[in-house]
């Protein structure tokens, strides 16, 4: 049953970034010029500091502008939170940007 209740608690991005925020994923982070920075701690991050431990897109019922995504993020010195933003067209550059940085590393280290 439990299994049902997060499905249906997970239908928007208010619903989904509060029950990420009781699972402990409770920094603000937003990207700016130099990266992943934490509006809670002041912190800055590099790709390289950041994993994407899941993420989750929501579609406006009406509206395609209105399109999201919630990545659910860890640092290397454990901080655990959230960034979201626009997605498709409205996406913000510097947030696809950062992302795809951080996805790049990640296939960096995994390939042989």
């Amino acid at each position: 049953m439990k299994e049902i209740f997060e499905k249906q608690e997970m239908t928007s991005l208010a619903s989904c970034m509060s029950t990420m925020q009781k699972r402990g994923y409770t920094e603000n982070f937003l990207v700016n010029d130099a990266g992943l920075f934490s509006a809670d701690t002041q912190k800055q991050y590099a790709p390289a500091d950041v994993q994407i431990v899941d993420y989750y897109r929501f579609e406006g019922e009406t509206d395609p502008a209105d399109s999201s995504i919630l990545y659910v993020i860890e640092t290397n010195d454990g901080a655990k939170g959230l960034l979201s933003d626009s997605y498709g067209a409205y996406a913000d550059p510097k947030v696809s940007g950062f992302m795809d940085a951080v996805d790049a590393g990640l296939k960096k280290k995994t390939m042989p």
